[in-house]
Formats: C-alpha cells, structure tokens, sequence
C-alpha cells in the first residue's frame, strides 16, 4: 500500500510544498527527522554549479534581496502549525514526527545574502516564542566559500549560541575533481583557511556527496587526496566534529544527471571506514 500522496518523504524535498517563498518543511534522511528549510535564494541562483544539485533551472549568482518580514511570518506560522497544529500528523510518517533542526539551504548558497547574520538573528528570537525541544539546532547547509565575509562570520557566531553547526560542502580534494563536480576553482588552501574559520566560530562537519560518475566511483587516487586533506585538519588541529558521508537519493536537474548514479551500499561502508581510520567520526546516509 502507498503512503499518501501528501505525506513528506526524504525522496522529496519541494521547496514549495508549504506555498511559502522562504520557509519549507522536508523529512531529512541525514537529520533523521523533520527539519524546517530556509530557502534565501529563490532565483535558484548559486555562486557553484554542483553537477549532482536538484534545483531546476540553476543559474549562476547570489541570493536576492530577503523579504525579512515575509521570512518572519512565514516562519512563525510553519513552527506554529508543527508545534501546535496537526501539521505532524497530516503531513509526516509517524517514524519521522520529531523535529530535528530549522536548516539554512535551500536553492542556492544561503551566504550568498548581505543579510545573512540579520536572518540568524531572526531565527534566533522567533524560536524564543515556541516551545521547541532543547535539542532543535540550526544548521548551515554551505559550500563554504563566502565564510571570509564579516557577516556571514558574525552570523555564525550567533549560530553557535543556537544549537548551530555548520555543514561544510567538502566533495572532492584533487582540483581536477572539484572542477568537474562543483564547477569551481578554489584552491586546497583557501578551503582549508575557510574550514578553520568555519569551526573557529561554530561546531563544524565536513559533507560529502558520493556517487558514480559515467558509472564509476571516485577514484583511489582522489579517496587518497581527500585521506590526506583530512589527515592535515587534524595534523592543524582545526576541530571540524566529523564527516557527512551521503549518497544522492534524489534526481539530479543537471545536464550531467545521465552520468550520475548512485553507489552500493557496501562501497560506502568501506569509505567510511577509511575515514574512520583517520580517526574522525562519520555519519553515512546511503
């Protein structure tokens, strides 16, 4: 028997699915729960083009300018209807009805707004008005590329008042590699300084999205190069908390989508456990 067309599954991550512009509720397979999306870039434009991304016509840019007012209500009204409505019950599978974090994501890089640290601290005294579990985090879903900003900074520092962690897009470690999956030029170096300044402010995790590309793995000589990246982190004893293993569920919206596909399970056990051997923690999402 099917599940109700309306209920949320982790297949499914519609930024729409509430009617908000901003504000959009998921079951997240790697929060383990409901986490409540905060889209700040509904032009669907990002300073990164990810070739596994499911954003339907991404283009290349920042966010636009955020209605803070509109975020607001929209917010409130999504906590109140999952905290003090039946929000849960109509629209959650009954293993998934627990709340797990409010996320900054969305349809592109949420640091890409100028008003980055006024939505922290919107989110920060809205949450003051609902009886939220002591363990609701927010969390930064980023490719990290615009932590040298004073803002985005600032933000992060409120963040970690909040239960906050950074989720640092970290997919491949040889330039070719990084090129080819998130169509950018940033050196080792700049993304390890970013890193430091990341986890400097607020608890961070490394994440990572692993799959096969025109039907093969990452290679031995990249799961060598990311090895190694990792190992120097600690080596600068920079405190990233560990490592977000995860493979893609959900289509790409790519022109690359027919060259992706996903791993077996058996293969990412043993990635993670060499990362393990590093002597990080790794959370796997198959």
């Amino acid at each position: 028997m099917q599940a109700p067309s309306n209920l949320l599954n982790t297949t499914d991550h519609s930024r729409d699915s509430a009617g908000f512009t901003y504000v959009y509720p998921v079951v997240s397979r790697r929060a383990g729960g409901v986490s409540i999306g905060i889209n700040l870039n509904p032009n669907n434009a990002c300073n990164w083009r990810c070739i596994y991304c499911q954003v339907p016509n991404l283009s290349r840019g920042s966010a636009p300018l955020i209605d803070l007012c509109q975020l607001e209500a929209e917010l409130r009204t999504m906590l109140h209807q999952l905290v003090n409505g039946d929000y849960m019950q109509r629209h959650v599978p009954e293993t998934a009805r627990t709340l797990h974090d409010i996320a900054l994501s969305g349809n592109g890089e949420p640091t890409s707004t100028r008003a980055f640290e006024q939505v922290i601290e919107l989110i920060g005294y809205v949450k003051q008005d609902f009886n939220l579990p002591r363990q609701l985090k927010t969390v930064l879903i980023t490719n990290g590329s615009l932590i040298h900003r004073a803002g985005v900074q600032a933000g992060l520092s409120r963040m970690a008042l909040m239960n906050g962690e950074v989720w640092f897009k970290f997919d491949r470690a040889l330039p070719a590699e990084r090129l080819l999956i998130n169509n950018v030029r940033m050196s080792l170096k700049k993304i390890q300084t970013h890193i430091q300044i990341a986890a400097s402010l607020c608890p961070t995790w490394l994440q990572t999205c692993v799959f096969k590309l025109d039907g093969l793995p990452p290679s031995e000589p990249e799961i060598s190069a990311y090895s190694d990246f990792v190992r120097q982190l600690l080596a600068n004893a920079i405190p990233i908390k560990g490592i977000l293993l995860y493979g893609i569920a959900r289509p790409s919206l790519q022109p690359e989508a027919t060259r992706l596909s996903a791993i077996d399970e058996n293969t990412m056990l043993a990635y993670r456990e060499k990362i393990e051997k590093i002597g990080l923690p790794v959370k796997l999402s198959v």
